[in-house]
């Protein structure tokens, strides 16, 4: 996008580098892809060539491989049950969990977030803990991979989950 406001405009990397005060190196990487090029940053750019960032929004259906889709819907019907009182109530099978992990997991990242998971639950984080379980980002699907929430769900519903999954 940055390239062809460039080409269309005739603006040189020195140039926008000029106007803009984005050191020409940081143009160039940003051209090869070698830079990271946040929207602010583009928009700045792309002002400077008489062109505004337009970022569209629209919902984009996340496909998740078998087994992490099977657990952020595991994790999704536990989300609707997470309350305060809940949580209180979990805590304890949730920590003897994380204790238990502890002894099996090794290697990064799944160390960290067992160290996450135990802050989450700690601080009572509710916001935390549903971005958490229903997030789609790679963060909280490996969150997910070490999750200490097992044994929460009845035996029911859980079957009921997995059933749909299917």
């Amino acid at each position: 996008m940055l390239r062809e406001a460039m080409l269309e405009t005739g603006t040189s990397q020195s140039e926008l580098s000029r106007i803009s005060g984005v050191r020409q190196p940081s143009i160039s990487q940003f051209l090869s892809g070698r830079g990271h090029l946040s929207d602010d940053m583009l928009n700045r750019l792309l002002s400077c060539m008489g062109y505004r960032l337009e970022v569209v929004r629209r919902a984009v259906k996340q496909e998740l491989g078998r087994s992490p889709n099977r657990s952020w819907l595991l994790h999704r019907q536990l989300a609707t049950h997470l309350t305060p009182d809940a949580l209180r109530q979990w805590s304890p099978i949730v920590m003897r969990n994380l204790d238990r992990l502890r002894t099996t997991v090794r290697g990064q990242p799944h160390v960290r977030n067992l160290d996450r998971w135990q802050h989450l639950i700690e601080d009572a984080d509710l916001s935390g803990l549903r971005c958490v379980m229903t997030g789609l980002d790679t963060d909280s699907v490996q969150m997910r991979e070490v999750s200490p929430l097992g044994g929460l769900l009845s035996q029911e519903e859980r079957a009921e989950v997995l059933r749909r999954a299917s």
